[in-house]
């Protein structure tokens, strides 16, 4: 795949992609693991990290991916991933019986040094500097 200057894998493109590629599988071999090993222990916190995981593969195929619809699908996948670990993230410390089995967004991610609090900021900064019309 050549890349060209308007693709979103340049530069630190390619680091933020390559995160979160590696989030997206650490989050769904997990999940897999959870739900496949205890499901009825913590079903929310494991339908949560599976759900976790499906927005990391989607973000990280639609950060490669060309296109306006896919810098769309970016931003939608990264502002629901920032939605969800700051909502989860705050049920977690509020109410905390909700969330006795960690999920990705727990504690803001805290079970993965806070990554998944973090990325998405940075992926909507890079998404803004590579929006179509910057790029053009």
């Amino acid at each position: 795949m050549s890349i060209t200057a308007s693709s979103r894998a340049v530069g630190i493109g390619r680091v933020l992609i390559v995160v979160y590629a590696i989030l997206a599988l650490a989050a769904t071999a997990r999940s897999v693991y959870q739900i496949a090993k205890d499901f009825s222990g913590a079903p929310v916190a494991y339908s949560l990290s599976a759900l976790a995981g499906v927005v990391y593969i989607l973000a990280t195929v639609a950060l490669i991916k060309r296109g306006t619809a896919w810098y769309r699908i970016a931003w939608v996948t990264i502002v629901f991933e920032l939605v969800g670990v700051l909502t989860v993230g705050t049920l977690s410390l509020l109410v905390p019986s909700l969330f006795q089995h960690a999920s990705v967004w727990s504690q803001y991610g805290m079970g993965y040094v806070f990554i998944p609090l973090v990325l998405p900021v940075l992926g909507m900064l890079w998404l803004y500097r590579r929006r179509p019309s910057a790029v053009a």
